[in-house]
Formats: structure tokens, C-alpha cells, sequence
């Protein structure tokens, strides 16, 4: 079975965000790309809001619920106080935490797994009691010791910090080899019995080799480059083609 594609808003919100206005529409694109086949929708709210705003995150809810049930809600980001506090009222299906300084322009690193198995573990409980599955974001080409760590403390799933691979665009031996230190620690991670989400500048263009290593992979989360994409062919259309890119029969 092909990975379902969760469609990352965090950019389309940082366009919106640019004018007091409320367009483009959040939730009205968010709508769109679950028309057209998403599996699911991803923010990644920050302290600063520059992008998904705290407000966005129970309208967005409210959209699942009411008009796509059994799609997927994962809200990503470091867990803070208020950031546990904000995924327990929204109470979405998957809550990926991320190691990042609020200062990041974006994601650009995995947890140091081992450093962080005290927190990591209270924080994975915490969400579990709350009925939301936890997923880490880990680098490409860590070992098996360092995976069983994210099994350990309570994920279900894992994921790969696909960012060096993407950056690899112009360099196809840099990107087989990011494409096999990603697969190994995704092989890692099946034989653990944890899920193996992808994501991070991943493309239509990049995408099916990266599926032909990991064919197992449950979730793609995209943004960057299918908001780029949309910009060009549509919402729909892009969540099309890259469904398609994953390797889904349309």
C-alpha cells in the first residue's frame, strides 16, 4: 500500500500571513487537498506564529470532522508547555515532535534520541494517555541502537528528516547515497514494529526513488514544494500529482 500524502499548510498560512486578510484561505485549501485525495493535513505551529496561527489549529479540526472523517490531523512541533496544551485540546491523530529552536526558519535536524530519552519518554506517554500517537523526527543514517531509543520511549512512529536528500537535486550520487542512509534507518525502524513517516523539501520529481527504497512508508508529509507546485497547477491537480509521485493508484 502507498504512503498517504499529508499536505503541510505552513506555507500557504505565511502567504496569508502577509496582509491582515484572510486569504489565501487555510482552511479553504486545506479543504481542497483533502478533496483531491489527501490522507491527512499537517501544521507546524510555532511560538511566533509566523505561519499556522494557534487560532488555525481548531478550525482546521473542525474541517476534518465535519467533512472528512478518518482523515489524519498531525501538528507537528518542540514540545513546550503550551504546545502539549494546544495538541490536547485539538487531539489529533498524530503529534510529531521536532527538536527546534523557535528561532528556526524550519526543521533542519533530528532529535539527539539518546540525550533526550527522559523527555522524549515523558512527553510520548503523555500523548498516548491522550490518544494521540507520537512520532519522532530523527536524521537519515542513524543506527539501529539509536532507533530502538524511539521505540523504547513510547513512539509509534519515526520521522526521516528528508531535507539533505531533497537538497541533493542537482547531484544524483549524493542523493543515492541519502537515499540508502535514509532506507537503512527506515529498515531499522519496520524491524522495531514502528511506523516510518518522510519529510522535508520532498518533490514530485525525488520522490518515487525514495519510495522504491521505502516502499513501506506510511506518510509523506509535504509543503514547500507542492504549495510551489499549487501556485502552477492548481491545489487539486498537485495533490494529484503527487500522489501519483508516491506511487498511489488514482
Amino acid at each position: 500500500m502507498a504512503a498517504s500524502l499529508s499536505v503541510n499548510l505552513n506555507a500557504i498560512a505565511m502567504l496569508r500571513n502577509r496582509r491582515d486578510l484572510p486569504w489565501p484561505s487555510v482552511v479553504g485549501l486545506g479543504r481542497a487537498a483533502l478533496e483531491a485525495g489527501a490522507g491527512g493535513l499537517t501544521v507546524h505551529p510555532r511560538p511566533d506564529q509566523r505561519h499556522i496561527r494557534f487560532s488555525d489549529v481548531p478550525e482546521l479540526r473542525a474541517l476534518i470532522d465535519r467533512e472528512f472523517p478518518g482523515r489524519e490531523f498531525n501538528i507537528e512541533g518542540y514540545p513546550s508547555e503550551d504546545f502539549l496544551q494546544l495538541v490536547e485540546a485539538a487531539r489529533p491523530v498524530q503529534v510529531t515532535l521536532v527538536p527546534d529552536d523557535p528561532s528556526q526558519a524550519t526543521s533542519d535536524h533530528g532529535w539527539d534520541l539518546a540525550e533526550n530519552r527522559t523527555l522524549l519518554s515523558e512527553i510520548c506517554g503523555r500523548l498516548r494517555a491522550g490518544g494521540m500517537r507520537p512520532s519522532l523526527f530523527v536524521d537519515g543514517g542513524i543506527g539501529g541502537e539509536l532507533v530502538s531509543i524511539a521505540r523504547d520511549v513510547g513512539a509509534g512512529r519515526i520521522e526521516l528528516y528528508t531535507g539533505p536528500y531533497g537538497g541533493c537535486y542537482d547531484d544524483p550520487v549524493a542523493a543515492a547515497g541519502w537515499i540508502e542512509k535514509l532506507g537503512g534507518t527506515a529498515d531499522h525502524a519496520r524491524d522495531f514494529g514502528l511506523g516510518v513517516n518522510i519529510g522535508h523539501d520532498l518533490t514530485v520529481e525525488n520522490l518515487p526513488a525514495l519510495m522504491a527504497r521505502i516502499p513501506y512508508a506510511d506518510e509523506a508529509s509535504i509543503g514547500h514544494a507542492l504549495t510551489a507546485d499549487a501556485l502552477l497547477y492548481g491545489m487539486p491537480d498537485t495533490v494529484r500529482r503527487f500522489r501519483r509521485a508516491l506511487g498511489q493508484t488514482l
